[in-house]
């Protein structure tokens, strides 16, 4: 007897240690059960009596009205995913066979047992069906025999949405105590759960990847061209200190915003004219813009400016305003004399003017000529304007006489008061008196 004590204990021992050792994942909760069980001590005996082959042979099974039946309450609590703790307190009424004790066959009473025992189960909580293996230890009473069994069978579970079980199971209960008798012990039974609603698992996000970025500029190393320098995202964590979009490192000009045709440099100015090279039309020589980067014109090539030449098509120096000078056809003008006092022409002026008017019809036909009239201070000067209108305009009425068209000829009398020398003597005055050709386009 002793010695199948120890075992059952090694038994439940191993099971309660193999528990500990399993997740909790489908661990059952508390349950709270009902069961109709059947107490069969006949086959038991007739076992004992002849043989366990006799008996299946022979068909020698207790039939189901020759054993006691009862009911049941159960408690039920998960140890682990595949190990259940099982308490029952079970009564059923019957005429208890006490070893070596002659009880009266209408004597029946109330056998009350009770049991604590382990289910391991073949699979989780997690599936609808599980066959489990069950062992445990107990204690009965019927009047007033007190005893200890151990009970050991075989069962299985129907889960219900993890919300109630069907328990179907059949067990040896050993007699381990002199008043207790060797019988088998078939139940079935329902059990819902009382515990706390399983809470759903929840995996832990993992670990956030260790970023490294030595430079600090949000942009990992690995992303980074350039990890030890801070930078933009847009050029893949490298800097651009003038913000062109071209990396300082390729950036001829990394602190002047640029192009990228130019290596980061601004459009270049060969010719400093402040007209970039691919607006202007003459890069390597200064110019303005209005002539869209080269120097103002110059048609003619004398070196003054179409803008400031009054002959932009015929060479002049800048000192007659860029037009030629009649008198460097050897026309001159200061040959050009009046009679004293009057409008006349000297014989050698007409001879002058014939040379004037042979330059602007055939050298300069398109010259315009306009005929300065002056005198020196000698007279009043109403009387001397006057003078030098006249004679202008006689210079003027001589060369239309030559040929010369009229529209290209203009006289103006200017006084005494644009003298070119000194009145107060002879020769100043005579200087004075003069008539002068200014030309233009």
């Amino acid at each position: 007897m002793k010695k199948t004590l120890l075992l059952s204990l090694l038994a439940v021992s191993a099971m309660v240690s193999f528990a500990q050792a399993q997740g909790d994942d489908y661990k059952k909760r508390a349950t709270l059960g009902i069961h109709f069980f059947a107490n069969d001590f006949q086959t038991p005996q007739r076992i004992k009596a002849s043989s366990l082959s006799y008996v299946l042979n022979n068909n020698q099974w207790a039939k189901f009205n020759d054993m006691n039946f009862g009911f049941a309450a159960n408690y039920m609590k998960g140890l682990s995913n595949k190990i259940d703790f099982s308490s029952s307190l079970g009564v059923s009424f019957l005429n208890y066979p006490v070893p070596n004790n002659n009880i009266n066959a209408g004597e029946d009473g109330a056998l009350l047992e009770w049991d604590a025992m382990v289910h391991a189960k073949a699979l989780s909580d997690k599936y609808w069906f599980t066959p489990y293996l069950s062992a445990g230890l107990g204690a009965s009473k019927w009047k007033g025999y007190y005893g200890a069994i151990m009970p050991l069978g075989i069962g299985m579970q129907v889960n219900f949405f993890d919300e109630a079980f069907l328990l179907i199971n059949s067990q040896y209960r050993l007699g381990i105590t002199g008043t207790t008798a060797n019988h088998f012990y078939h139940s079935i039974g329902i059990a819902g759960n009382i515990g706390k609603p399983r809470e759903p698992k929840v995996i832990p996000p993992p670990p956030p990847p260790i970023v490294v970025d030595r430079d600090n500029d949000g942009i990992v190393d690995s992303l980074d061209a350039c990890p030890d320098v801070a930078g933009l995202a847009a050029l893949h964590g490298c800097p651009d200190k003038d913000g062109d979009g071209i990396t300082d490192a390729s950036d001829k000009c990394p602190d002047i915003p640029g192009l990228a045709k130019y290596d980061g440099c601004p459009i270049p100015d060969t010719d400093k004219d402040g007209i970039n090279d691919e607006e202007d039309k003459c890069p390597t020589e200064a110019g303005v813009a209005k002539y869209q980067g080269c120097p103002i014109p110059d048609r003619d090539n004398d070196g003054v400016n179409d803008e400031e030449d009054r002959c932009p098509d015929l060479a002049g120096p800048a000192s007659n305003g860029g037009c030629p000078m009649l008198e460097a056809s050897k026309f001159n003008a200061s040959a050009v004399q009046f009679v004293t006092g009057s409008a006349t022409l000297t014989a050698v002026a007409k001879k002058e003017l014939d040379k004037a008017a042979r330059i602007l019809n055939e050298q300069y036909p398109q010259l315009k000529v306009n005929i300065g009239g002056h005198t020196d201070n000698v007279g009043k000067p109403e009387f001397n304007q006057k003078l030098s209108q006249k004679r202008a305009d006689a210079v003027k009425a001589y060369l239309i006489r030559m040929k010369v068209d009229e529209s290209r000829l203009t006289a103006t009398g200017y006084g005494q008061d644009q003298p070119v020398a000194d009145n107060a003597t002879k020769e100043g005055k005579a200087k004075n008196r003069r008539v002068e050709f200014s030309v233009s386009q």
